[in-house]
């Protein structure tokens, strides 16, 4: 099962010609998930050619512009498409209104249900889980209350010794029991301990998302050890007052939140459109964290 991340968009408030606003799909165990749905993106998924009918659930980080204006007009695609199965959004508790302000204005009524769920910005929150997935929310530092997300598999089961099993006699009724690491115990009583039964699992992936924020180490908490970290990088070094003023980060200062949260791989975005040469950033975070990547619209991460 693959966990893969696809960048929509990475620019910031104001879109580029190369740039579309914030918007990603996670797909992770076979579950499809929005986070951010920035203007332009029906376009973006289109373009990369993802299903719009395969995603289940929609996070939005805060209700800035460049994070949400391409909500509206999704949700009104998957109505014209004809989607039956629910959807679930977790997002800032004003959004509803705004969301029924419009459908009202425009008398739509969606054809499938629509599941709000307002966000915490106090605390971290499990938001969704099934027996592979969990999506927890964390609190950010922006001008506005925004939350990050944290995407993590469960633990997997253990893997079938295919020539112990078949040397042992297990029936297969046993097996899914054996995979959840339960000893095989024999018709005479006998036991057989698990590891000789199976192998050990693939180990379990996570991937953190951090919207707007201003350096802000207190998540490192939230985000501690994960596989890939994407963190907001609007300025370089250059702006690094005017980031504090406006509440978000340098590269360096994402750097240093990758490398105090001993994350595996760090990805940058929301590049301010001063930037058009994003080498500046990206070096600038390699000095802290070597294992650094600039997100980019269009471009796949592979976990």
């Amino acid at each position: 099962m693959s966990f893969e991340i696809t960048v929509l968009g990475c620019g910031s408030a104001s879109p580029t010609s190369f740039r579309n606003h914030t918007s990603q799909v996670v797909k992770v165990q076979d579950r499809c998930f929005l986070i951010d749905c920035g203007e332009g993106t029906q376009i973006q998924l289109r373009k990369n050619k993802i299903r719009m009918q395969k995603i289940q659930a929609v996070f939005i980080s805060h209700l800035h512009g460049d994070h949400y204006f391409g909500l509206p007009g999704l949700l009104s695609t998957f109505h014209l498409l004809g989607r039956e199965k629910e959807l679930d959004v977790f997002a800032p508790s004003d959004l509803l209104n705004i969301l029924q302000s419009l459908f009202n204005a425009s008398n739509t009524y969606l054809s499938y249900k629509l599941n709000f769920h307002p966000l915490n910005f106090k605390s971290p929150e499990l938001l969704f889980e099934d027996k592979r997935v969990e999506v927890h929310s964390f609190p950010l530092r922006h001008s506005i209350d925004t939350c990050g997300f944290l995407v993590k598999e469960k633990i997997k089961t253990r893997k079938i010794n295919r020539k112990a099993v078949d040397a042992f006699e297990v029936p297969v009724y046993e097996l899914n029991k054996i995979k959840d690491g339960a000893n095989y115990i024999k018709a005479d009583g006998a036991i057989v301990e698990n590891t000789k039964l199976t192998f050990d699992p693939e180990p379990s992936l996570s991937y953190a998302y951090c919207s707007d924020t201003m350096y802000y180490p207190a998540l490192c908490d939230f985000i501690k050890d994960v596989d890939l970290l994407y963190h907001e990088a609007t300025f370089a070094n250059d702006c690094k007052v005017l980031a504090k003023q406006t509440k978000h980060s340098t590269a360096e200062q994402a750097a240093l939140i990758a490398k105090k949260a001993n994350v595996k791989m760090l990805m940058l975005g929301h590049y301010s459109a001063r930037y058009t040469d994003l080498k500046l950033l990206l070096n600038e975070a390699k000095l802290i964290f070597e294992n650094t990547v600039l997100a980019d619209d269009g471009l796949n991460v592979l976990l």
